[in-house]
């Protein structure tokens, strides 16, 4: 396909963003959507919504009120296959107008010099030869995530037109541990987990993680958690064993693995596996006559780099967020005098949006194999070829 390439592990679709934290505004365009999925601004802007919720949010969330404004691809509610392009701006730039000068000003700024252990800071200086930090964090922030969602919206409805459906549950936050099962359909899951300030099941671990974030956020640090991503409805065969650029899992860690403060994953049992035996591991296959089953799903849907039918289940790591209310030990780039880390505004806890992010880059991930696999230049062509040859 000629024009830009992206290095990307991505086969049928193409994704960009723009933008910085506290700059005008977030660009998004992805590329390779087939034409007639009936997409809105309005469904866009629910998935947005749900990567601002959560408690420990800090006081950026009060300011945004994050809008996907499309601006290309879309003509009557429907995709072109042109590139669609998504543009969210930031309400907080009217504070930052001088800071985040496109052009050149008369005015002086003041430096960021003191990096945040754990951020792209410091790394991030000395690759670019940058002596103001702020060159580096207002890309490097999470905010550039919002565009991940905006545009890993549009893949979602594409999946929701051919019954797959991904949604998530908070199932740690610090040491607070969730281990409820989970007993909804995965098209009903997140209406039920996110009623939840947490995006957990069970209300008595609910309020344990309440409480942990508070005592956090009252001494001034940050803390991480883990959550499940899962995805239903997935056919046989997306991915391939032939190549290791071509493995389903390869492509799935890639994307998440690309995400703020994430910092490991599991696929299915994952390193639980590990202190088992093969016989207790391997999910054994079964036939009800019509088509083959497992009485497990220890593999998390994905054997040998491909989709195996049954559900996708991911379970992410997220560190506590690098910035800290009350800052740790750091040394100034410029002088080297040792000083408390920069601040920004920031959050106590950010896991269960983060939960959000991912299940929108999973989405990216899983229609690109869908059209890597069955193809179509229109939606109707799609499910066409799907009604032929899908096998579940």
């Amino acid at each position: 396909k000629k024009g830009i390439k992206i290095k990307t592990m991505l086969k049928r679709l193409q994704f960009l963003t723009a933008g910085e934290s506290h700059g005008k505004g977030l660009v998004g365009i992805i590329d390779g959507i087939p034409a007639g999925l009936e997409i809105s601004e309005e469904y866009i802007d629910r998935q947005l919504r749900r990567r601002q919720m959560g408690h420990g949010r800090g006081g950026r969330m009060k300011i945004e009120k994050d809008h996907g404004e499309i601006w290309s691809g879309v003509r009557h509610g429907k995709t072109l296959a042109s590139p669609i392009g998504i543009l969210v701006q930031n309400l907080d730039w009217k504070n930052w107008t001088d800071k985040m000068s496109v052009d050149p000003i008369d005015k002086e700024i003041k430096e960021v010099t003191l990096p945040r252990p754990g951020h792209a800071d410091l790394a991030g200086i000395h690759k670019y030869g940058f002596t103001d930090i702020r060159n580096v964090l207002e890309r490097s922030s999470a905010r550039e995530t919002t565009m991940r969602v905006a545009l890993g919206s549009v893949c979602r409805k594409l999946l929701e037109e051919v019954g797959i459906h991904i949604a998530s549950r908070v199932v740690q936050i610090h040491d607070v541990i969730d281990n409820s099962k989970i007993e909804y359909k995965t098209s009903k899951l997140n209406s039920f987990v996110d009623k939840s300030p947490v995006r957990c099941i069970d209300k008595n671990i609910e309020n344990q993680m309440i409480e942990v974030i508070d005592k956090a956020k009252k001494s001034g640090d940050s803390v991480g958690g883990i959550f499940e991503v899962v995805a239903s409805g997935i056919p046989y065969g997306l991915g391939s064993y032939t190549q290791w650029t071509e493995k389903l899992q390869s492509r799935i860690s890639a994307m998440m693995m690309s995400i703020n403060a994430f910092k490991g994953i599991e696929i299915g049992n994952g390193f639980r596996s590990a202190s088992k035996f093969g016989s207790e591991v391997h999910d054994e296959i079964g036939h009800d006559g019509k088509k083959f089953t497992r009485f497990t799903n220890n593999a998390g849907g994905i054997e040998g780099g491909m989709s195996n039918a049954q559900p996708i289940v991911l379970w992410m790591s997220m560190k506590p967020i690098s910035t800290l209310i009350k800052p740790l030990r750091s040394v100034d780039i410029l002088t080297h005098e040792k000083k408390k880390a920069h601040k920004e505004r920031t959050d106590a806890c950010a896991v269960p949006a983060a939960s959000i992010i991912a299940e929108s880059m999973l989405c990216i991930t899983l229609a690109d194999a869908l059209l890597e696999k069955f193809g179509g230049d229109n939606v109707d062509q799609l499910k066409a070829h799907m009604k032929a040859t899908a096998k579940y």
